[in-house]
């Protein structure tokens, strides 16, 4: 008896925007799962479409595929999730957002006497070179040039 509500890979694809073998990557990762025809063909149920959205939106907020792969690991398995299982996915990442938010807003506000002549060194700098201190080590990029430099520009622009 022929599965109707199963696509191919191909269809898949198509539905989703997504590569081929970025599909066979999800499916290696656990993110998504197929069953095998007896002619050894992928067959997805259409809720995979779901779950491919998904992962494509979360990985474009930055979520890694590690918290995804949890994320859906939460979602039942036997039927299509429903816009609760989805609401109560992404509320989870809700705080981690809103964090990544600010963190990115003040990176932003803390470049903005930066930006016009692109150096991380001028006196003014509260970002990397809080009061041109490294002018005193010699000319060029002081942090990127010995290791230890460059630990202490992690722990300062932390």
């Amino acid at each position: 008896m022929p599965h109707t509500n199963e696509l191919t890979v191909g269809e898949l694809a198509a539905r989703s925007g997504v590569a081929v073998s970025a599909l066979h990557f999800y499916e290696s990762k656990g993110l998504i799962s197929s069953r095998r025809t007896a002619g050894n063909q992928r067959r997805y149920a259409r809720d995979t479409l779901r779950r491919v959205s998904f992962i494509r939106v979360s990985q474009r907020v930055g979520i890694p595929l590690k918290a995804i792969e949890q994320a859906l690991s939460t979602l039942p398995e036997g039927r299509t999730p429903t816009r609760k299982d989805w609401a109560a996915l992404s509320a989870s990442w809700r705080t981690e957002l809103d964090e990544r938010i600010d963190q990115l807003l003040k990176l932003r506000d803390d470049l903005s006497e930066c930006i016009g002549c692109g150096c991380l060194s001028i006196d003014r700098c509260a970002l990397a070179n809080p009061h041109d201190v490294l002018a005193a080590e010699g000319p060029g990029p002081r942090r990127l040039l010995t290791k230890a430099g460059r630990q202490a520009c992690t722990d300062d622009c932390a």
